[in-house]
């Protein structure tokens, strides 16, 4: 039987998780499966489609491949968070928050070749079998297996050893996140050293803010004003140090790097991203 409205609304929620991972964006997801349905609808009026769902998720697909390769043809970079329109990046932040999106995947996804990154989506994040993965990129299914691995590889976490020399105390930087991400003011006081530093770039705070504050006290109750961005961290490894990137809804803003001695925060750095700046997955320790 061809397909109807109400397959393509049952669909739709996978199609835009799907396509959303692929694109990076929910406006171009909608985009996409809008696009999808429209082909349905013209090209599949009187034809039978066994599978629904499997047949939008496959044109849906395509259309982001496509997609993905006009960009790359482009030479257009990963869009950072300030060249994003604030209703767009709340929509992305909603979605990312709503479906426990992995923010730090997000960014490194932007790292694949279009092919890489489609097979990796649909295979690994969404199960779908890699002779299918083969129809949506015009290939064979070794070609789809060797692309979602060569995915996997790009994404893996780099070797421990490479981080832990110039690693700060994780333990004390994910305490102090977290209170941070609460607003908790006693318990950043107890993690941060009297004589504690944050050194922001002005471009990331309000005008006529301090771009250096210095004191536990003074930093603790700055930094429950931005208790929004910190929750959109996530630990990511950039130019080969470990850090954590300020990326609300999966776009990169700002490289945060919290320094830390004798057990305690001792210097906040807060820049924005750079267009070079190289993201990698933190080594587990």
């Amino acid at each position: 039987m061809p397909i109807t409205v109400e397959d393509f609304e049952a669909a739709r929620p996978q199609l835009l998780s799907v396509a959303h991972r692929m694109l990076g964006s929910v406006h171009d997801a909608q985009d996409a499966v809008q696009t999808a349905w429209l082909r349905a609808a013209a090209g599949h009026g009187a034809q039978p489609v066994e599978n629904p769902a499997g047949w939008l998720t496959t044109v849906t697909a395509r259309i982001c491949l496509d997609e993905l390769r006009a960009r790359r043809r482009r030479g257009e970079a990963p869009l950072l968070a300030d060249a994003i329109p604030a209703e767009q990046l709340s929509a992305d932040e909603a979605v990312l928050r709503a479906e426990n999106v992995s923010r730090a995947l997000l960014v490194l996804l932007e790292r694949l070749t279009p092919p890489q990154r489609v097979a990796y989506v649909l295979h690994d994040l969404f199960a779908v079998p890699f002779d299918r993965v083969a129809q949506v990129l015009d290939g064979t299914v070794p070609g789809a297996k060797k692309h979602a691995s060569r995915a996997r590889q790009r994404l893996r976490s780099p070797a421990p050893a490479a981080e832990h020399r110039q690693a700060p105390d994780r333990e004390i930087v994910e305490a102090f996140l977290a209170a941070a991400r609460t607003g908790d003011t006693r318990a950043m006081l107890r993690l941060l050293a009297p004589d504690s530093v944050r050194d922001a770039d002005a471009a990331l705070l309000p005008p006529g803010a301090r771009t250096v504050v210095t004191g536990a006290t003074a930093i603790a109750t700055e930094t429950v004003r931005f208790a929004d961005r910190i929750r959109a961290t996530c630990p990511l490894t950039v130019n080969g140090a470990p850090a954590h990137l300020i990326a609300p809804g999966g776009h990169p803003l700002a490289v945060l790097h919290v320094g830390t001695d004798r057990g305690r925060v001792t210097r906040i750095t807060l820049r924005p991203v750079r267009p070079a700046d190289v993201f990698t997955a933190r080594a587990e320790p």
